[in-house]
């Protein structure tokens, strides 16, 4: 699975990135066909995505410093500009957040247009997989016992791909 990682703190990327390499690994996919590119430039994040490259994102939300067409941007920007593109519409999405509550990740994920959003940073590795799965498969978002609605994971609530 190619993996587009949107992070603005490298230290945290490069640990994300071998963490899902594990996670890979833990379900038994080789190693070699987790991809994971770390990047928190605009211009690149476009680019990886409209190549066909990217077969998921993950987008912290939060991206200091980082611009487009001379405007600062951010994760929920970003996303929403993905997803109004039709050559990256289909590229699921999903928003990395390390403070949002309930209802701030539930007006995150309608401002946005992403497909889940997870709770940095990434604790509980089954929880994280089985959203990540969830999102790229297009099952749907939702999140244990509670059917249909928000996709999110960590501090509670656990994500199910059911």
């Amino acid at each position: 699975m190619n993996i587009l990682l949107v992070e603005d703190d490298y230290l945290l990327g490069r640990s994300t990135a071998r963490l899902i390499e594990k996670a890979g690994e833990k379900v038994g996919e080789k190693t070699g066909e987790h991809r994971v590119r770390l990047t928190h430039k605009a211009a690149d994040i476009l680019k990886h995505c409209q190549s066909g490259w990217t077969e998921v994102v993950l987008m912290d939300i939060d991206l200091p410093g980082t611009f487009w067409k001379e405007e600062e941007v951010t994760g929920v920007s970003l996303a929403r500009l993905l997803k109004s593109q039709p050559q990256t519409v289909h590229i699921p999405i999903l928003l990395l957040s390390a403070y949002a509550t309930e209802t701030e990740k539930r007006r995150l994920l309608s401002e946005s247009a992403a497909d889940g959003i997870y709770t940095k940073p990434i604790t509980d590795t089954d929880s994280f997989l089985r959203l990540l799965m969830q999102v790229c498969h297009g099952k749907g978002p939702s999140w244990e016992g509670h059917g249909e609605g928000p996709s999110w994971g960590g501090h509670g609530l656990t994500a199910s791909a059911s």
